[in-house]
């Protein structure tokens, strides 16, 4: 009988490390930080420069970091309030995980919410009315205020964009942008967390409602593309490791 070989049984390994930002640590350390302390919904963190100091990194780091928790819904950042803990804190437990989920569906919203959008600006600068335009002018002046009072002007965003949305009148368009409402909902959080984003899409919004009222579809679509590949540049896919 001829010998035959028996399969080498290769030895399993632990999976690959992942490799972490610093600020994905930094929200670890934080999310670790508040279940460590009992903190519950409502209840507040330390300002910002004592907790960056706490924590040995820079402000920037940090807002990054608060930016991410905020995204997968561990706390809420309010201007002139602070940064407070949210319910739904308890079922974030894998923190860097999350926040990695995040980052991978960015760009599929992104690419639905650049299709999207750009019908529905060129929609509206073909059916808009003198109250449509009232409301877009609205929520202008109010994302102004926001801004210019040192916040982030997410409600402003969001008023905006509804109300191009309602310019359109596409009940399926408007469908569509609510059935991803919290998709968009993220990217905005992550985009108008970084530096200078607040005024640059302020402007973005500026050129969308100059063309819509001009009634020029071509140029309200053009508008509304790079304004949402200019609030798509953000840091979370930029320092992808």
């Amino acid at each position: 009988m001829s010998d035959q070989s028996q399969p080498s049984s290769q030895p399993s390994f632990p999976p690959r490390l992942m490799r972490t930002r610093l600020y994905e640590q930094v929200a670890g350390q934080i999310s670790s930080w508040i279940n460590d302390n009992g903190l519950g919904a409502g209840d507040r963190l330390p300002a910002e420069r004592e907790l960056a100091q706490r924590l040995g990194v820079s402000r920037a780091t940090l807002s990054q970091a608060l930016v991410a928790l905020e995204v997968i819904g561990v706390v809420e950042v309010r201007h002139g309030d602070g940064t407070v803990v949210t319910a739904g804190h308890r079922q974030s437990t894998r923190i860097v995980e999350a926040i990695r989920s995040h980052a991978d569906r960015l760009p599929e919203i992104i690419e639905t919410r650049d299709a999207l959008e750009t019908k529905i600006a060129a929609l509206a600068a073909a059916r808009r009315t003198d109250d449509d335009l009232a409301r877009i002018d609205d929520a202008l002046d109010f994302m102004a205020t926001e801004v210019e009072a040192g916040g982030r002007g997410v409600e402003g965003d969001e008023r905006f964009h509804g109300a191009v949305t309602a310019a359109s009148h596409s009940l399926l368009l408007a469908r569509l942008m609510d059935e991803i409402g919290d998709l968009i909902r993220e990217t905005r959080l992550e985009s108008l967390g970084q530096p200078g984003r607040p005024q640059d899409s302020l402007a973005g919004h500026r050129a969308v409602a100059e063309a819509i009222r001009a009634g020029d579809p071509e140029a309200a679509a053009a508008a509304m593309h790079a304004h949402v590949a200019m609030v798509s540049d953000v840091a979370l896919l930029r320092d992808q490791p």
